[in-house]
Protein backbone atom coordinates (compact mmCIF):
# COMPACT_ATOMS: atom_id res chain seq x y z
CA UNK A 1 0.00 0.00 0.00
CA UNK A 2 1.62 3.16 -1.17
CA UNK A 3 0.50 6.47 1.01
CA UNK A 4 2.56 8.72 -1.20
CA UNK A 5 1.04 11.05 -3.64
CA UNK A 6 2.37 10.75 -7.37
CA UNK A 7 4.44 13.66 -8.99
CA UNK A 8 1.16 14.62 -11.04
CA UNK A 9 -0.81 14.97 -7.84
CA UNK A 10 1.65 16.78 -5.86
CA UNK A 11 1.68 19.19 -8.71
CA UNK A 12 -2.09 19.69 -8.65
CA UNK A 13 -1.92 20.49 -4.56
CA UNK A 14 1.34 22.57 -5.37
CA UNK A 15 -0.74 24.53 -7.79
CA UNK A 16 -3.35 25.04 -5.54
CA UNK A 17 -1.58 26.57 -2.38
CA UNK A 18 0.45 28.61 -4.48
CA UNK A 19 -2.06 30.73 -5.81
CA UNK A 20 -4.15 30.78 -2.41
CA UNK A 21 -1.14 31.86 -1.16
CA UNK A 22 -0.82 34.61 -4.08
CA UNK A 23 -4.64 35.60 -4.98
CA UNK A 24 -6.87 34.73 -2.05
CA UNK A 25 -5.14 34.57 1.54
CA UNK A 26 -3.89 38.73 1.67
CA UNK A 27 -7.20 39.32 0.63
CA UNK A 28 -9.61 37.03 2.78
CA UNK A 29 -10.04 39.00 5.60
CA UNK A 30 -11.03 42.45 3.66
CA UNK A 31 -13.12 40.11 1.51
CA UNK A 32 -15.17 38.57 4.52
CA UNK A 33 -15.43 42.22 5.77
CA UNK A 34 -17.11 43.00 2.25
CA UNK A 35 -19.07 39.90 2.51
CA UNK A 36 -18.55 39.11 -1.05
CA UNK A 37 -15.57 36.83 -2.98
CA UNK A 38 -15.20 39.32 -5.98
CA UNK A 39 -16.18 37.57 -9.07
CA UNK A 40 -12.90 37.98 -11.22
CA UNK A 41 -11.16 35.72 -8.81
CA UNK A 42 -13.38 32.22 -10.10
CA UNK A 43 -11.90 32.83 -14.16
CA UNK A 44 -8.54 33.03 -12.79
CA UNK A 45 -9.33 29.86 -10.83
CA UNK A 46 -10.49 28.87 -14.32
CA UNK A 47 -7.64 29.24 -15.73
CA UNK A 48 -6.13 26.14 -13.73
CA UNK A 49 -8.84 23.96 -14.54
CA UNK A 50 -10.57 24.67 -11.24
CA UNK A 51 -13.63 25.32 -12.69
CA UNK A 52 -14.49 21.84 -13.24
CA UNK A 53 -12.37 19.49 -11.27
CA UNK A 54 -13.79 16.51 -11.75
CA UNK A 55 -15.96 17.02 -14.91
CA UNK A 56 -14.45 14.80 -17.81
CA UNK A 57 -12.00 15.66 -20.25
CA UNK A 58 -13.85 14.88 -23.07
CA UNK A 59 -16.80 17.54 -21.38
CA UNK A 60 -13.64 20.08 -21.78
CA UNK A 61 -13.16 19.80 -17.88
CA UNK A 62 -10.24 18.33 -16.15
CA UNK A 63 -10.85 14.71 -15.27
CA UNK A 64 -9.01 14.67 -11.82
CA UNK A 65 -10.07 11.96 -9.15
CA UNK A 66 -11.64 12.70 -6.03
CA UNK A 67 -8.34 11.80 -4.49
CA UNK A 68 -7.18 14.73 -6.15
CA UNK A 69 -9.83 16.87 -6.30
CA UNK A 70 -9.48 17.24 -2.49
CA UNK A 71 -5.90 18.19 -2.85
CA UNK A 72 -7.06 21.29 -4.63
CA UNK A 73 -9.62 22.19 -2.18
CA UNK A 74 -7.05 21.60 0.97
CA UNK A 75 -4.79 23.77 -0.52
CA UNK A 76 -6.87 26.48 -1.18
CA UNK A 77 -8.36 26.57 2.12
CA UNK A 78 -5.06 27.30 3.61
CA UNK A 79 -5.76 30.51 2.08
CA UNK A 80 -9.60 30.56 3.00
CA UNK A 81 -12.16 27.79 3.48
CA UNK A 82 -14.65 29.89 3.04
CA UNK A 83 -13.71 30.90 -0.85
CA UNK A 84 -12.58 27.42 -1.36
CA UNK A 85 -15.96 25.63 -0.10
CA UNK A 86 -18.09 27.95 -2.67
CA UNK A 87 -15.61 26.50 -5.24
CA UNK A 88 -16.75 23.18 -4.48
CA UNK A 89 -19.95 24.05 -4.73
CA UNK A 90 -19.65 25.15 -8.44
CA UNK A 91 -18.04 22.25 -9.01
CA UNK A 92 -20.95 20.10 -7.56
CA UNK A 93 -22.87 21.55 -9.74
CA UNK A 94 -20.86 21.31 -13.02
CA UNK A 95 -20.25 17.46 -12.45
CA UNK A 96 -24.14 16.95 -12.05
CA UNK A 97 -24.40 18.61 -15.50
CA UNK A 98 -21.73 16.60 -17.00
CA UNK A 99 -23.00 13.11 -15.60
CA UNK A 100 -26.91 13.66 -16.04
CA UNK A 101 -27.79 16.58 -18.62
CA UNK A 102 -28.96 15.70 -22.09
CA UNK A 103 -26.03 16.80 -24.52
CA UNK A 104 -27.96 19.65 -25.59
CA UNK A 105 -27.71 21.57 -22.25
CA UNK A 106 -24.37 20.54 -21.48
CA UNK A 107 -23.30 21.95 -24.28
CA UNK A 108 -24.79 25.25 -23.41
CA UNK A 109 -24.50 25.39 -20.08
CA UNK A 110 -20.62 23.39 -19.52
CA UNK A 111 -18.08 25.92 -21.51
CA UNK A 112 -19.65 29.30 -19.26
CA UNK A 113 -19.39 26.66 -16.39
CA UNK A 114 -15.84 25.40 -16.97
CA UNK A 115 -14.63 29.36 -17.63
CA UNK A 116 -16.64 30.30 -14.46
CA UNK A 117 -18.02 32.96 -16.28
CA UNK A 118 -21.09 31.34 -15.19
CA UNK A 119 -20.83 30.60 -11.65
CA UNK A 120 -23.61 27.92 -10.15
CA UNK A 121 -24.87 27.53 -7.00
CA UNK A 122 -26.54 24.41 -5.83
CA UNK A 123 -30.67 24.36 -4.53
CA UNK A 124 -31.49 21.51 -2.16
CA UNK A 125 -32.32 23.12 1.59
CA UNK A 126 -36.01 24.18 2.14
CA UNK A 127 -36.85 26.16 5.51
CA UNK A 128 -39.08 22.74 6.53
CA UNK A 129 -36.44 20.10 5.24
CA UNK A 130 -32.81 20.41 6.16
CA UNK A 131 -32.02 16.79 6.96
CA UNK A 132 -35.11 15.46 5.95
CA UNK A 133 -33.93 16.88 2.12
CA UNK A 134 -36.03 14.15 0.23
CA UNK A 135 -39.71 16.14 1.73
CA UNK A 136 -38.79 18.80 0.22
CA UNK A 137 -41.95 21.17 -1.21
CA UNK A 138 -40.49 23.40 -4.36
CA UNK A 139 -43.00 22.53 -6.62
CA UNK A 140 -42.29 21.95 -10.64
CA UNK A 141 -45.40 22.04 -12.85
CA UNK A 142 -45.18 20.98 -16.12
CA UNK A 143 -46.77 23.84 -18.45
CA UNK A 144 -46.65 21.44 -21.56
CA UNK A 145 -43.98 23.65 -23.15
CA UNK A 146 -41.37 23.37 -20.29
CA UNK A 147 -41.87 23.86 -16.20
CA UNK A 148 -42.92 26.09 -13.87
CA UNK A 149 -41.57 26.26 -10.29
CA UNK A 150 -42.81 27.65 -7.30
CA UNK A 151 -41.38 27.41 -3.87
CA UNK A 152 -38.64 28.58 -1.87
CA UNK A 153 -34.72 27.71 -1.20
CA UNK A 154 -32.79 28.23 2.39
CA UNK A 155 -28.94 29.06 3.31
CA UNK A 156 -28.41 28.42 -0.62
CA UNK A 157 -24.33 30.28 -1.06
CA UNK A 158 -24.18 32.41 -3.71
CA UNK A 159 -28.25 33.66 -3.33
CA UNK A 160 -28.73 36.51 -5.76
CA UNK A 161 -24.54 36.07 -6.14
CA UNK A 162 -24.36 33.23 -8.75
CA UNK A 163 -25.13 33.42 -12.48
CA UNK A 164 -27.36 30.07 -12.35
CA UNK A 165 -28.78 27.46 -9.73
CA UNK A 166 -29.04 23.59 -9.78
CA UNK A 167 -32.60 23.06 -8.21
CA UNK A 168 -34.17 20.36 -6.37
CA UNK A 169 -38.05 20.49 -7.00
CA UNK A 170 -40.94 18.03 -6.50
CA UNK A 171 -42.53 17.47 -10.39
CA UNK A 172 -44.38 14.02 -9.00
CA UNK A 173 -45.86 12.64 -5.49
CA UNK A 174 -44.45 12.40 -2.42
CA UNK A 175 -40.74 10.64 -1.30
CA UNK A 176 -37.20 10.96 -3.82
CA UNK A 177 -39.06 9.21 -6.49
CA UNK A 178 -41.27 12.72 -7.50
CA UNK A 179 -38.09 14.92 -7.64
CA UNK A 180 -36.76 16.18 -10.26
CA UNK A 181 -33.85 18.71 -10.61
CA UNK A 182 -33.80 21.72 -13.12
CA UNK A 183 -31.30 24.25 -14.34
CA UNK A 184 -32.87 28.02 -13.34
CA UNK A 185 -30.81 30.74 -15.11
CA UNK A 186 -30.63 33.68 -12.53
CA UNK A 187 -32.74 36.14 -14.90
CA UNK A 188 -35.43 33.81 -14.96
CA UNK A 189 -38.64 36.24 -14.41
CA UNK A 190 -40.17 35.45 -10.73
CA UNK A 191 -36.65 34.75 -9.59
CA UNK A 192 -36.00 36.32 -6.16
CA UNK A 193 -34.18 36.17 -3.39
CA UNK A 194 -34.21 37.00 0.41
CA UNK A 195 -31.96 39.45 2.38
CA UNK A 196 -28.74 38.41 3.17
CA UNK A 197 -27.90 36.11 6.24
CA UNK A 198 -25.79 37.29 9.18
CA UNK A 199 -24.03 34.29 9.69
CA UNK A 200 -21.36 33.12 12.17
CA UNK A 201 -18.93 32.53 9.42
CA UNK A 202 -18.43 31.94 5.58
CA UNK A 203 -19.28 35.76 5.35
CA UNK A 204 -17.70 36.67 2.19
CA UNK A 205 -20.29 33.74 0.58
CA UNK A 206 -22.91 35.50 -0.04
CA UNK A 207 -26.17 33.60 1.27
CA UNK A 208 -29.88 33.60 1.37
CA UNK A 209 -33.00 32.05 0.87
CA UNK A 210 -33.70 31.80 -2.98
CA UNK A 211 -37.47 32.39 -4.35
CA UNK A 212 -39.35 30.81 -7.03
CA UNK A 213 -42.72 32.83 -7.74
CA UNK A 214 -44.23 30.86 -11.02
CA UNK A 215 -40.18 30.57 -12.57
CA UNK A 216 -40.88 29.44 -16.26
CA UNK A 217 -37.86 27.74 -17.51
CA UNK A 218 -37.90 25.63 -20.76
CA UNK A 219 -38.51 21.72 -20.96
CA UNK A 220 -34.83 21.18 -22.00
CA UNK A 221 -33.49 22.82 -18.70
CA UNK A 222 -34.64 19.25 -16.59
CA UNK A 223 -31.47 17.64 -15.91
CA UNK A 224 -31.45 13.94 -16.56
CA UNK A 225 -34.49 12.17 -16.07
CA UNK A 226 -37.87 13.04 -14.63
CA UNK A 227 -38.13 11.62 -11.09
CA UNK A 228 -34.37 11.03 -10.79
CA UNK A 229 -32.89 13.99 -8.87
CA UNK A 230 -32.74 13.08 -5.49
CA UNK A 231 -30.65 10.35 -6.46
CA UNK A 232 -28.59 12.91 -8.80
CA UNK A 233 -28.80 15.29 -5.74
CA UNK A 234 -27.34 12.38 -3.61
CA UNK A 235 -24.72 10.81 -5.46
CA UNK A 236 -22.93 14.23 -5.63
CA UNK A 237 -23.02 14.33 -1.68
CA UNK A 238 -20.21 11.93 -1.10
CA UNK A 239 -17.76 14.04 -3.12
CA UNK A 240 -19.32 17.22 -1.44
CA UNK A 241 -18.22 15.43 2.16
CA UNK A 242 -15.07 14.89 0.97
CA UNK A 243 -14.68 18.15 -0.38
CA UNK A 244 -15.74 20.05 2.86
CA UNK A 245 -13.46 17.53 4.94
CA UNK A 246 -10.59 18.81 3.20
CA UNK A 247 -11.51 22.49 3.26
CA UNK A 248 -11.20 21.44 7.18
CA UNK A 249 -8.19 20.02 6.98
CA UNK A 250 -6.83 22.39 5.14
CA UNK A 251 -7.74 25.49 7.98
CA UNK A 252 -6.80 23.02 10.38
CA UNK A 253 -3.22 22.68 8.41
CA UNK A 254 -2.77 26.55 8.62
CA UNK A 255 -4.01 27.09 12.05
CA UNK A 256 -1.39 25.12 13.32
CA UNK A 257 1.48 26.08 10.99
CA UNK A 258 0.62 29.67 12.43
CA UNK A 259 0.02 28.76 15.85
CA UNK A 260 4.16 27.48 15.85
CA UNK A 261 5.44 30.43 14.08
CA UNK A 262 3.60 32.59 16.77
CA UNK A 263 4.60 30.19 20.13
CA UNK A 264 8.68 29.82 18.44
CA UNK A 265 8.42 34.20 18.64
CA UNK A 266 6.26 34.75 21.49
CA UNK A 267 8.03 34.42 25.24
CA UNK A 268 7.03 33.86 29.22
CA UNK A 269 9.28 33.37 31.89
CA UNK A 270 12.32 34.29 29.81
CA UNK A 271 11.54 31.34 27.19
CA UNK A 272 10.05 30.95 23.71
CA UNK A 273 6.71 28.93 24.47
CA UNK A 274 7.96 26.38 22.05
CA UNK A 275 10.47 25.50 24.95
CA UNK A 276 7.45 24.36 27.60
CA UNK A 277 6.99 20.38 27.59
CA UNK A 278 3.44 20.62 27.87
CA UNK A 279 2.89 22.83 25.47
CA UNK A 280 5.11 20.90 23.10
CA UNK A 281 2.65 18.10 24.09
CA UNK A 282 -0.22 19.81 23.10
CA UNK A 283 1.31 20.72 19.84
CA UNK A 284 2.12 16.96 19.55
CA UNK A 285 -1.82 15.63 20.24
CA UNK A 286 -2.73 18.66 17.13
CA UNK A 287 -0.49 16.98 14.88
CA UNK A 288 -1.24 13.53 15.81
CA UNK A 289 -5.24 14.25 14.87
CA UNK A 290 -4.56 16.17 11.94
CA UNK A 291 -2.28 13.63 10.31
CA UNK A 292 -4.89 10.81 11.29
CA UNK A 293 -7.32 13.22 9.79
CA UNK A 294 -5.53 13.34 6.60
CA UNK A 295 -4.99 9.67 5.94
CA UNK A 296 -8.83 8.94 6.91
CA UNK A 297 -9.55 11.80 4.03
CA UNK A 298 -7.49 10.04 1.34
CA UNK A 299 -8.71 6.32 2.23
CA UNK A 300 -12.37 7.59 1.90
CA UNK A 301 -11.55 9.41 -1.58
CA UNK A 302 -9.91 6.88 -2.82
CA UNK A 303 -12.80 4.40 -2.09
CA UNK A 304 -15.10 7.06 -4.37
CA UNK A 305 -12.45 6.22 -6.79
CA UNK A 306 -12.32 3.22 -6.81
CA UNK A 307 -16.45 2.95 -6.90
CA UNK A 308 -15.69 0.82 -3.58
CA UNK A 309 -19.18 -0.94 -2.10
CA UNK A 310 -18.43 0.77 1.22
CA UNK A 311 -17.26 4.14 0.14
CA UNK A 312 -20.51 5.93 1.11
CA UNK A 313 -20.05 5.02 4.14
CA UNK A 314 -16.54 5.81 4.14
CA UNK A 315 -17.23 9.28 3.25
CA UNK A 316 -19.80 9.72 5.69
CA UNK A 317 -17.04 8.63 8.71
CA UNK A 318 -14.35 10.63 6.90
CA UNK A 319 -16.85 13.58 7.36
CA UNK A 320 -17.49 13.63 10.30
CA UNK A 321 -14.12 12.71 11.56
CA UNK A 322 -11.95 15.27 9.55
CA UNK A 323 -14.77 18.15 10.40
CA UNK A 324 -14.58 17.63 14.05
CA UNK A 325 -11.11 17.08 14.50
CA UNK A 326 -10.53 20.58 12.33
CA UNK A 327 -12.69 22.48 14.59
CA UNK A 328 -10.79 20.77 17.75
CA UNK A 329 -7.47 22.09 16.00
CA UNK A 330 -8.05 25.10 15.33
CA UNK A 331 -10.01 26.14 18.78
CA UNK A 332 -6.95 24.63 20.10
CA UNK A 333 -4.79 27.06 17.85
CA UNK A 334 -6.69 30.41 19.11
CA UNK A 335 -6.18 28.93 22.77
CA UNK A 336 -2.25 28.95 22.67
CA UNK A 337 -2.56 31.91 20.89
CA UNK A 338 -3.77 33.29 24.10
CA UNK A 339 -5.67 36.71 23.67
CA UNK A 340 -4.36 37.76 20.41
CA UNK A 341 -6.02 34.58 18.68
CA UNK A 342 -9.40 36.54 19.81
CA UNK A 343 -8.14 39.49 17.57
CA UNK A 344 -9.41 39.15 13.69
CA UNK A 345 -5.63 40.15 12.69
CA UNK A 346 -4.34 36.85 13.27
CA UNK A 347 -6.70 35.10 11.53
CA UNK A 348 -7.27 32.41 13.77
CA UNK A 349 -10.42 33.16 15.26
CA UNK A 350 -11.80 33.62 11.40
CA UNK A 351 -11.20 29.58 11.40
CA UNK A 352 -12.62 28.69 14.13
CA UNK A 353 -15.70 30.86 12.78
CA UNK A 354 -15.39 29.57 9.54
CA UNK A 355 -15.37 25.24 10.15
CA UNK A 356 -17.97 25.78 12.46
CA UNK A 357 -20.58 25.20 9.52
CA UNK A 358 -18.43 22.11 8.06
CA UNK A 359 -20.10 20.04 11.33
CA UNK A 360 -23.69 21.20 9.28
CA UNK A 361 -23.67 21.37 5.43
CA UNK A 362 -23.46 18.50 3.00
CA UNK A 363 -25.35 16.50 5.60
CA UNK A 364 -24.95 17.19 9.38
CA UNK A 365 -22.91 15.04 11.17
CA UNK A 366 -25.47 13.23 13.48
CA UNK A 367 -26.74 12.29 9.72
CA UNK A 368 -23.36 10.85 8.77
CA UNK A 369 -23.34 8.60 11.83
CA UNK A 370 -26.86 7.27 10.89
CA UNK A 371 -25.22 6.75 7.58
CA UNK A 372 -22.55 4.56 9.34
CA UNK A 373 -24.74 3.17 12.07
CA UNK A 374 -27.35 2.01 9.10
CA UNK A 375 -24.49 0.22 7.10
CA UNK A 376 -23.17 -1.87 10.36
CA UNK A 377 -26.97 -3.14 11.36
CA UNK A 378 -28.03 -4.17 7.93
CA UNK A 379 -25.69 -6.88 7.63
Amino acid sequence: MDFALGAEAGAVFDMARAFGQDRIAPHAQAWEEAGEIPKELWPELAELGFGGLYVSEEAGGSGLSRLEATLVFEALSMACPSVAAFLSIHNMCARMLDDFAAPALKDSLLPGALSMQTVLSYCLTEPGSGSDAAALKTRAECTGTGWKLTGSKAFISGGGYSDGYVVMARSGGAGPKGVSAFYVPADTPGLSFGGLERKMGWKSQPTRAVQFDGCEIPAENLIGEEGQGFTYAMKGLDGGRLNISACSLGAAQAALDATLEYMRDRRAFGQSLTDFQALQFRLADLEIELQAARVFLRQAAWKLDQRAPDATKHCAMAKKFVTEAGSRIVNQCLQLHGGYGYLADYGIEKLVRDLRVHEILEGTNEIMRLIVARSLVSK
